[in-house]
This record gives structure tokens, C-alpha cells and sequence, in this order.
């Protein structure tokens, strides 16, 4: 999964999105090793290991029914069945077995897995996902 990014040519990098384009790159060991235009020393490479990669969203495939951007989530507003605020959504992750929504809400960080069993909706247009999930605090 981790090199599909490969086949994005164009990628920003860090916080503070420097432009580069991928001149080749391919899988080692579990992580992948680029080339981008531009870098063209050590140093200067091993200055970006590590950072975000975001790719623009114009060049992303389109999304089925229920897929969604993570970048999309961050910050909606996440309520129980009852529409009982839970907290926000700080971020996501991915493990395994499912993906991990990071709820920030008045009992500090909750995880909850981004499963159809718990995530029983998503109004992008509202600013809101419906969890079956309760926390306590």
C-alpha cells in the first residue's frame, strides 16, 4: 500500500507543502526510496525523510459511495445514535484490521474503529459522523 504513492508525479512535502516531482522511486524493505526533482544530495534528502506526502486532489481517483478523504473527517463534529456530541475528530490511522478515528472531546482522545458497525453515517455537508459508540467520561 505504501507505494502506490509512486504513482502520483506530483507531491508536496511537510507542513509547509515545498512542491516536488517524483523523478522515480520504488519499494525497500517496508518503506520507499524517490528521487525528486531538484534534491540532488544527501543531505538534502535525508533533511525530508519522514515528512507528510500529500498529493493534490485533483489528481486522486474519485471516491465510491462511503469512501471518504481522510483529510475530510479531520475536524467534523462526532455525535452517538442519540446525536449526543462525542467530540471532534482529530485525525485518523490505520492498523491492521480497520481504520481508527482519534475523537478529541471533554474525556481527552477516544478511539473509536471506522467500521460500518460504529460508523453509521457521514454528512460531509453537515459537518457530522453518527457513531453506535459511547464513551465514557
Amino acid at each position: 500500500m505504501r507505494d502506490e504513492v509512486l504513482r502520483y508525479r506530483t507531491w508536496y512535502l511537510g507542513d509547509d507543502r515545498e512542491k516536488y516531482s517524483l523523478v522515480d522511486g520504488h519499494r525497500q524493505g517496508p518503506g520507499i526510496v524517490v528521487r525528486l526533482e531538484g534534491i540532488e544530495d544527501r543531505d538534502a534528502a535525508a533533511n525530508r525523510i519522514g515528512r507528510k506526502i500529500y498529493i493534490p486532489a485533483s489528481d486522486l481517483p474519485p471516491l465510491e459511495n462511503g469512501e471518504y478523504f481522510w483529510a475530510d473527517l479531520a475536524g467534523l463534529e462526532v455525535v452517538n445514535l442519540n446525536g449526543d456530541p462525542l467530540g471532534v475528530v482529530d485525525h485518523l490511522f490505520e492498523t491492521g484490521a480497520n481504520d481508527v478515528m482519534v475523537i478529541a472531546g471533554s474525556a481527552g482522545e477516544v478511539l473509536a474503529p471506522f467500521v460500518p458497525d460504529v460508523v453509521r453515517e457521514v454528512d460531509l455537508e453537515r459537518g457530522f459522523i453518527r457513531l453506535d459508540w459511547e464513551i465514557d467520561g
